[in-house]
């Protein structure tokens, strides 16, 4: 069963009982480009206690130096070191985990962000932003060139989804032998200021559905966002703590972790999902009680 803070008391025992405080960003600092009440305070009462703040999102759309000019543009204290995206993520998935051969390439569906990212990264690829890709065009296999070269298809959010980016990645991932099919993350959706949208586990379904299998993922509620955060922060388990908005992303992360989990219901769970007729199987450690 969670533990309910409604108190003062309740908060100060809270922080007093964790060092590292990991933070979702959409749904729990912000909605939009709109602050959640009372956000940056929290964070500044953190960093005054001498706590450790990192920023860990799914948001693929942007690397972490463009991700930082939202945090300033609403006046959130963050620096670039802080914040793990899943743009960056699978970046360092491909260059440091899998080690993808400098020969190879990655068939890209996604935004600017992750590809500034696989470039800091040193990883080749193709697709993305390019203009060739953005046509509302009838897509032809007569006039398609295979690249023997890509080794992977990594999907995140993408805006200017299409019929020919799915066939070109459906292509790559069912011609090249041994072709890593990968995205960013799974979430279904994400808010925005004025509700929600479908998100980059959308974007993928078809692929998925297309090829009948499921691709490798590397944002929450995965292990290889934490394996990212290990690499470059030390930190103890039994004194961390994820903060989100999302069961089956934030709180699940956490879980598979072993790091202690608190829900804020200013985001996508709402009370129902947690105390309903139909509960999640999925119990976070600790409940706020404060309400979107």
């Amino acid at each position: 069963m969670s533990t309910r803070l409604s108190s003062a008391e309740d908060y100060a025992s809270l922080i007093d009982k964790y060092d590292t405080w990991m933070f979702d960003c959409d749904g729990v600092l912000w909605h939009g480009d709109r602050l959640i009440d009372g956000a940056v305070d929290v964070l500044r009462l953190l960093r005054n206690r001498k706590k450790s703040v990192l920023f860990v999102t799914n948001n693929a759309t942007k690397s972490r130096k463009s991700y930082k000019g939202k945090f300033d543009q609403l006046g959130v204290e963050a620096h670039v070191d802080e914040i793990y995206g899943s743009a960056y993520a699978a970046a360092v998935y491909l260059s440091s985990v899998i080690k993808l051969p400098k020969d190879k390439k990655v068939y890209v569906i996604g935004m600017a962000g992750l590809e500034e990212e696989l470039r800091d990264e040193g990883v080749s690829y193709l697709g993305g932003t390019d203009p060739a890709d953005r046509t509302l065009e009838p897509f032809s296999l007569a006039n398609f060139v295979l690249d023997e070269s890509v080794a992977a298809v990594l999907c995140g959010l993408d805006t200017t989804i299409n019929y020919t980016k799915l066939s070109k990645a459906f292509q790559y991932l069912t011609r090249n032998p041994g072709c890593q099919f990968l995205v960013t993350n799974e979430d279904s959706t994400y808010p925005s200021a004025d509700g929600l949208l479908p998100g980059a586990g959308a974007v993928s379904a078809p692929l998925r559905f297309a090829l009948g299998k499921d691709p490798v993922s590397i944002g929450k509620p995965a292990s290889t966002m934490l394996d990212c955060i290990k690499a470059k922060v030390n930190y103890d388990p039994k004194r961390t703590i994820m903060v989100g908005d999302r069961l089956n992303t934030d709180i699940l992360f956490g879980k598979n972790g072993g790091i202690s989990t608190l829900l804020v219901l200013t985001g996508i769970t709402v009370e129902d999902d947690i105390t309903g007729p139909n509960p999640s199987s999925i119990i976070p450690d600790y409940v706020t009680q404060y309400r979107r």
